[in-house]
């Protein structure tokens, strides 16, 4: 199968795209579904707002860490930035900016999400990573070409986390930066593998300066 993803199903909360500010669209973690990341959506309602979560073929957008070596992930992983890039293309479609679409996730959600965006880059509403990097082994060189033109972007993790190690979302933060986006990297010491009540607030206040 050269194209996992391509069929599955997305999720879709709120309200109609047709009336919609924003688009949110929420990558689920590994062996999770969509409706496990929608659960964020309760944390950053609003009535403008679309939310959509895809779903990956098995539960996972690729089946090895995100530190291995890229082929190693494929074709799953082009098949997941293909799938994220069907859902920000029906949003366009629609009627919506790029600047209107925010691209987010946790662990391997967050991951597929900040290498969606390094991979497509324009200017998009927002980026918010929980605890997700940039994709490749350690030594890959993680820079690409193309502007995000003043994206904001959130990058927020614990450290020492047992998935995604602080160093790969600083360097993450680093490249995203020096491709044009406005980077807000947070770092919370000894959380869990987890997402914080403090970090949803950041998202939320992000999303919500988008609303007109």
């Amino acid at each position: 199968m050269t194209d996992p993803h391509r069929n599955t199903p997305v999720v879709k909360l709120g309200c109609d795209l047709s009336s919609a500010e924003i688009a949110l669209v929420l990558l689920h973690e590994r062996e999770r579904t969509p409706e496990d990341i929608l659960k964020l959506a309760q944390d950053m309602y609003d009535e403008r707002i679309t939310y959509f979560a895809p779903q990956a073929a098995g539960n996972s957008w690729y089946p090895y860490s995100f530190l291995a070596p890229l082929e190693q992930n494929e074709p799953w992983l082009s098949s997941a930035i293909a799938k994220v890039d069907s859902v920000v293309r029906m949003c366009v479609a629609k009627g919506l900016s790029r600047q209107k679409v925010v691209i987010g996730g946790f662990s391997q959600g967050a991951c597929l999400a900040t290498e969606f965006v390094a991979r497509h880059p324009s200017r998009y509403g927002a980026l918010v990573a929980f605890t997700g990097g940039l994709i490749g082994a350690p030594g890959t060189d993680l820079r690409h070409t193309g502007s995000l033109k003043g994206t904001p972007a959130l990058l927020s993790s614990g450290d020492p986390d047992p998935l995604v190690p602080w160093a790969r979302v600083e360097s993450s933060a680093r490249e995203l930066e020096r491709m044009g986006a406005c980077v807000q990297l947070n770092r919370h010491p000894r959380r869990p593998h987890s997402i914080l009540k403090e970090e949803l607030e950041a998202a939320r206040g992000m999303i919500i300066s988008l609303l007109s």
